[in-house]
């Protein structure tokens, strides 16, 4: 018995680490209910965002059971290691043992880089995000230095995390009042809300709404639905500081526009793909071998977007660059040199636009637009998430065609 209790300790405790990834419970308790048949024994797996249970096989003795609470978010850097993690324990090359002194390293991990690199690194990706959204010079400059403020609030942040629930609406309120003081000083008549979402894109709840779909069509309706609640309310708050900035500087709501402008030209976008890349590189710090297989992801998502775009229309256009998001990062993670699945496809949902839009949408409830701002924020949040499981579908199908030796 004593032998079947560390395992579902182990089980329970990768479990935990896993949703602390932003693993769908879906795919947690398929992977340990398949780990528990390689161990040759049968557990009953629960999983929830925030708790993993693991119930082993009675004995004599009882019935050995183990729970692990999630802690905090583990970084993008922690991500490479328990992936690697991941597959060798559904290979059988963990022992329960071994996993528990990965686990302890993985979370002990240090950040690769100092603050100050972090911070660098945000002003890039926020950059990278302002030549793809708006490419003018001013929003370029405003995205930079803002981007440099929110860089230091989020690393502040994982040193306080007290912080973590009020940061995003601190951040909505000083990016979109320096904005609208910005424009006041510079005598425009009015705001691209699309100028405000670069600096505060690392909010968005792209990646916890398209989880919670993923869910929700697997039938885990309480993880999906309570996912999804989390994702509207983080969306919220931006909105909220938006809205607040706007009103205390007695700014009007109709002269916050959704617009896109482009002063640089066309090549600008593109440009901002590359430059997004190296911000990433820098503010999450992945494996620098991580570099190319993300700058191939980035630029597949994007043109699907791009022709998404052209088809259908931008509020629509995530779920092309989505689902070959998906398609690209499951292909490209069956070679043995590249990096996970689920870590290349993390900083491609910053990429995607309706993301953004969907901010957008519900900051337009305030103004003029409002009656087709819920419709519209509702359809870009949720294509990308249906993009992603449009992807896994289609993989299944190569799978099935084409099985793996």
């Amino acid at each position: 018995m004593q032998e079947a209790t560390d395992r579902i300790q182990f089980l329970a405790r990768l479990g935990a680490a896993m949703a602390s990834a932003s693993y769908p419970v879906t795919f947690i308790r398929q992977t340990l209910e398949r780990v528990s048949a390689g161990y040759g024994q049968h557990n009953e797996v629960v999983a929830l965002p925030n708790n993993v249970q693991v119930v082993g096989p009675t004995f004599r003795e009882g019935t050995p059971v183990a729970s692990a609470s999630v802690g905090s978010a583990l970084r993008f850097d922690q991500t490479f290691p328990l992936a690697q993690l991941v597959t060798r324990t559904i290979e059988g090359r963990v022992s329960p043992a071994d996993g528990q002194r990965d686990l302890n390293r993985i979370v002990a991990r240090r950040r690769p880089y100092p603050a100050w690199v972090t911070v660098i690194g945000y002003g890039v990706f926020s950059a990278g995000l302002a030549l793809v959204m708006e490419p003018t010079v001013i929003n370029l400059v405003a995205a930079t230095v803002l981007g440099f403020m929110v860089g230091v609030m989020w690393t502040v942040t994982e040193r306080v995390p007290a912080l973590a629930p009020v940061t995003p609406v601190l951040a909505a309120v000083l990016v979109a009042g320096l904005c609208i003081v910005g424009a006041q000083y510079l005598s425009l008549d009015h705001v691209g809300l699309r100028a405000l979402i670069p600096p505060l894109a690392v909010f968005l709840p792209g990646l916890a709404i398209t989880v919670s779909v993923i869910e929700l069509a697997a039938g885990d309706v309480i993880s999906g639905a309570s996912r999804l609640v989390a994702g509207f309310m983080q969306l919220a708050q931006l909105t909220f500081g938006i809205f607040i900035a706007s009103h205390m500087l007695g700014f009007d709501d109709a002269q916050l526009t959704s617009q896109a402008v482009n002063k640089l030209g066309p090549w600008a976008p593109w440009l901002g793909v590359g430059v997004f890349v190296v911000g990433i590189m820098l503010f999450l710090a992945p494996p620098l071998a991580f570099l190319p297989w993300l700058a191939v992801l980035a630029y597949t998502a994007y043109v699907a977007q791009y022709l998404g775009d052209l088809l259908l229309g931008g509020y629509t256009s995530g779920f092309f660059g989505a689902l070959a998001l998906t398609v690209a990062a499951l292909l490209i993670a069956r070679r043995r040199d590249s990096p996970p699945a689920v870590a290349m496809v993390v900083p491609g949902f910053w990429l995607l636009v309706p993301g953004s839009l969907g901010l957008i949408g519900v900051a337009e409830l305030f103004g003029a637009d409002g009656d087709s701002a819920l419709p519209a924020t509702l359809i870009s949040m949720i294509a990308i998430a249906f993009g992603v499981q449009a992807g896994l579908v289609i993989w299944q199908l190569i799978r099935r065609r084409r099985p793996r030796h």
